[in-house]
């Protein structure tokens, strides 16, 4: 279930403070920040976990492409002296540290800045747990920053390692869209496993609707609204990277770039259709409801209209007249019982005659 805080980070912190201030706006984390480094070309390789951010000099101005990966951003030092080493503007460490911030682009002319939203399924919670990531597109590096430890980008590590494909041959812009990449079909995992909910709460619907067959159609709702927030803005960056403009990105990776905007497209079309889905399933329970309620009023409609005239006659022979000649007779009793269940007997067939019942 989204809770408030969900669709809009608390900025409390921030009230009054100048424009950079590297505040952290998010989960506070207990693990200590880490950095590791990934340096290669089409011949060599290397992987490192440094320590600290003075070993990142050495590789600042290599020719060859480095990836450096900072996770765990609560820890505003090492974003500040990260962005110190690389010359990096105050507005943007701000905007790392701040997990609020919507998928976007910005461009700082020496350097492309990117924000977007990972998605994981929490399985224990039933619920769509995002965390956002933070590119920086430089002339021969690449900067990413994590809320924490995953495993999102482990293929793309494992690539490198490997040499498996072009990416050893590309430059840091290919790079910056593999990861790109990753994180939206990661989106399709999500999508899957909230399909899957979607045709469950289908088949309930039919068969057996109830209260908590609602309140899950309006979870699947919010999570949808979480999702589209997190995704839709995701079409505009994918979108300005494809139609180029940028001296750091390449020609020939806006063809992967067009891929990427497609896929965008697919799943942003997916989650539409979704909202769609649960909203004429919303609809459907209130018309089960509604006409399970009818069906229950028919009944006891019929009832009541079936002891009516029971109770006239009841009612007749419960006056308490001297002179009612039938109230001597002997057979008076049982008579006025057949009588009853005749009349009854006429009315139900009358009114399955008219399938009424």
């Amino acid at each position: 279930m989204i809770g408030l805080p969900r669709l809009i980070k608390r900025k409390s912190e921030k009230a009054s403070l100048p424009p950079g201030s590297m505040v952290f706006i998010g989960d506070v984390k207990t693990e200590a920040s880490t950095l590791t480094i990934i340096d290669y070309d089409d011949r060599e390789f290397i992987e490192k976990k440094v320590k600290t951010i003075d070993e990142c000099l050495p590789f600042k101005d290599l020719p060859t492409v480095t990836w450096f990966n900072v996770t765990g951003l609560h820890q505003t030092d090492v974003i500040e002296r990260m962005g110190g080493y690389f010359e990096l503007h105050p507005l943007l460490m701000e905007d790392i540290v701040n997990t609020g911030q919507r998928p976007k682009l910005d461009d700082y002319g020496k350097y492309l800045f990117f924000v977007l939203k990972t998605l994981q399924y929490d399985e224990a919670n039933d619920m769509i747990k995002s965390q956002q990531v933070s590119f920086i597109l430089g002339p021969n590096y690449v900067i990413s920053f994590q809320e924490v430890e995953g495993g999102l980008f482990d293929p793309i590590r494992d690539r490198i390692r490997t040499s498996k494909g072009i990416i050893r041959r590309m430059g840091p812009d290919y790079l910056t869209y593999a990861l790109i990449d990753t994180v939206v079909d990661n989106y399709f995992i999500i999508l899957e496993k909230l399909g899957d909910k979607i045709e469950f709460l289908e088949d309930e619907l039919v068969i057996n609707p109830g209260t908590e067959t609602l309140q899950a159609i309006h979870n699947l709702k919010r999570e949808l609204i979480f999702l589209r927030k997190s995704v839709w803005p995701l079409r505009e960056v994918v979108s300005r990277m494809e139609r180029g403009g940028f001296d750091l990105i390449k020609e020939a990776t806006g063809i992967y770039l067009r891929d990427v905007y497609d896929h965008t497209i697919q799943v942003i079309d997916a989650i539409e259709t979704y909202r769609d889905l649960l909203s004429g399933m919303l609809d459907i329970y209130l018309s089960s409801i509604s006409n399970k309620m009818n069906e229950i009023m028919k009944v006891l409609t019929i009832i009541g209209t079936i002891f009516i005239p029971l109770t006239f006659i009841a009612g007749i022979y419960g006056m308490n007249f001297s002179y009612m000649p039938e109230l001597g007779w002997r057979w008076g009793y049982p008579i006025v019982l057949t009588v009853m269940l005749i009349i009854s007997g006429v009315m139900v067939h009358y009114f399955k005659g008219k399938k009424w019942l």
